[in-house]
């Protein structure tokens, strides 16, 4: 199984595109929809801003961005520290890809998080932004943290190095799983409901009896499955991965210290 698994990854990422299936393609096309939508959304709230008055309070769509921008700036000093400054833009943007990616769904084409590729792609990205943010951190240092505990015969080495992927697996998988399961429980209320109103309207001709009953009860399971439960998986994915970040980032009073004492040594 684990081998499925590893020729699933390499199928993902290392196939040429004649070689994707369907539902990599459908994944990708979502996401591209996706990417699109947040594009002219972007292009519109950029045109709005450059042609309003910087003395009046915005309003409508420009004060909605305006207050989730603030929202998320706020949120990353409060969790990443002051030192990430101006890091909420990219978070607003990542949580904005992934709240779209799992309702759009909705729109009766394949949710991009239900392929693998793309929880994946966003979990390298936050695995790359820790060790990023880890190495300009601590320079050289950073590589110590694998011979640890014992520097000078490094046992622990293997060990450190197979941890170093847990961040990655564990985020990925985890918003992977959440996805997939919402879809395959629909799969299975659609599935149902369709049997339960053929067996019901048997009466009517082929096809017909089996849309009376979906369209009452799915709505009510989408609204949990796909609204409420793509707010929660994007909301943790975003708080985990901010609390990654951050922790290898340096601390506030050992900043404010490194600031204190150049100014020192400039006065000096």
């Amino acid at each position: 199984m684990m081998n499925d698994g590893i020729d699933r990854i390499v199928e993902i990422f290392l196939a040429p595109p004649s070689q994707w299936n369907n539902e990599t393609i459908g994944a990708l096309f979502s996401s591209g929809c996706v990417l699109l939508i947040l594009l002219v959304l972007a292009i519109i709230i950029n045109i709005k801003a450059r042609h309003v008055d910087p003395l009046k309070k915005p309003k409508g769509i420009l004060f909605l961005f305006e207050s989730l921008v603030k929202m998320f700036d706020n949120l990353c000093e409060d969790i990443m520290g002051r030192h990430f400054d101006g890091f909420g833009g990219f978070m607003l943007g990542l949580a904005a890809y992934l709240f779209l990616a799992f309702i759009f769904g909705l729109t009766g084409l394949p949710a991009p998080v239900t392929n693998l590729s793309v929880p994946l792609s966003l979990g390298l990205t936050t695995f790359l932004l820790i060790h990023f943010t880890a190495i300009r951190t601590n320079k050289w240092k950073y590589f110590k943290r694998y011979i640890d505990p014992i520097p000078k015969v490094p046992l622990f080495l293997p060990i450190n190095l197979l941890s170093m992927w847990s961040p990655l697996i564990s985020i990925s998988f985890r918003l992977f799983g959440n996805a997939i399961a919402g879809w395959v429980l629909m799969s299975l209320v659609y599935y149902a409901l369709e049997n339960i109103s053929i067996l019901i309207f048997s009466f009517l001709p082929t096809g017909v009896g089996s849309l009376f009953i979906a369209p009452f009860i799915a709505p009510i399971l989408h609204l949990y499955f796909d609204l409420f439960s793509g707010f929660i998986q994007t909301t943790v994915f975003c708080m985990l991965s901010m609390m990654l970040i951050g922790q290898e980032g340096p601390d506030d009073d050992e900043s404010e210290l490194n600031k204190a004492s150049q100014i020192k040594s400039l006065q000096n």
